[in-house]
């Protein structure tokens, strides 16, 4: 079975205070959660564990499911390994473990990891069906040898702080709201690729970002972003959306990048979304945009530069 395969390349000769989760975005929520897996780790001499799962479990029980990750698989296994856990464990969930029942999936984090504290949300379930609630595993954990306890949960206002609810937000363009709840700045990694270069012509050259498939898109509209190329930071005033002055119906991710001169076709551009500016307009006439444009420059560099105050060094082009 891919799971024994996956929870082998793990194995350990201690005992181990384990969490269990999809844990995209890594939000604020998760930190809460995986910084009191960490303290009980302690508490007891264990290895903190996190087990991720690499794709949503939708991915494969719900046919009509389209996935808008907030990270990376890449993305989000590093930042896991900066909350001080001592082990990340990603695993597949495939149709294979779907029918897993919950005893035989606790049965072989026993066995492979030497699960002895499990430490889960008060929603989670696991195994067939989500058969393993809390009270069975409340049961299973007296059967086989393991301890489970309950996070506190983190909330945001009157909401809790859920990926779910980070994933509006971004849907709905406010990515300062999604980028409090992740505790960092909502960002969307991309490979610059060739566009139509109108931008150019009209005196302001966009890099046309290619997006991984499945990742959360920001609503269409202007935004006052951070491009970072190489580990430097530029300022980036950025449009999603279809360009609708020109009718063109494809949607595209364009940064227009400031004080910025390369050639970045084919290179990797991270883009940080600190504020949305302004909805996608159709203009009636050419200059009417370019003078647009011009506003929203100001307007990211006013932002933008109002933050760069105690900012990371990184932030050092605009």
């Amino acid at each position: 079975m891919r799971l024994d395969e996956e929870l082998t390349e793990f194995a350990t000769d201690r005992d181990t205070q384990l969490t269990i989760g999809v844990f995209d975005g890594v939000h604020l929520g998760h930190r809460h959660l995986i910084d009191q897996v960490v303290k009980e780790a302690v508490k007891t001499d264990r290895l903190a564990g996190v087990i991720t799962l690499r794709n949503h479990p939708s991915s494969v029980l719900d046919p009509t499911f389209t996935p808008s990750y907030l990270t990376t698989v890449d993305e989000r296994l590093r930042l896991l390994g900066d909350l001080g856990v001592d082990l990340v464990i990603p695993i597949t969930f495939d149709r294979e473990l779907s029918l897993l029942s919950a005893r035989d999936f606790v049965g072989r984090l026993r066995k492979h990891l030497r699960m002895a504290g499990l430490l889960v949300g008060s929603d989670f379930t696991l195994g067939h069906k989500r058969e393993g609630d809390l009270k069975m595993l409340h049961k299973l954990g007296g059967e086989m040898g393991f301890s489970l306890q309950v996070a506190s949960v983190l909330t945001d206002g009157d909401r809790t702080v859920k990926s779910t609810t980070i994933r509006q937000a971004v849907a709905q363009g406010d990515v300062s709201r999604a980028s409090k709840m992740l505790g960092r700045t909502f960002s969307l990694p991309g490979i610059v690729v060739k566009g139509v270069g109108r931008g150019k012509t009209l005196g302001f050259p966009t890099a046309n970002l290619e997006h991984p498939a499945g990742t959360a898109i920001p609503m269409d509209g202007i935004y006052a972003t951070w491009a970072s190329i190489d580990g430097v930071a530029y300022m980036a005033a950025t449009s999603i959306g279809r360009r609708p002055t020109f009718d063109e119906g494809n949607r595209t991710i364009e940064a227009f990048i400031l004080d910025f001169d390369g050639d970045l076709y084919g290179r990797q551009v991270h883009l940080e979304f600190v504020r949305r500016l302004r909805d996608e307009v159709k203009f009636e006439a050419v200059e009417e945009l370019q003078a647009q444009v011009d506003i929203d420059v100001n307007d990211t560099r006013t932002i933008l530069g109002a933050l760069h105050t105690g900012c990371s060094e990184a932030k050092t082009h605009g």
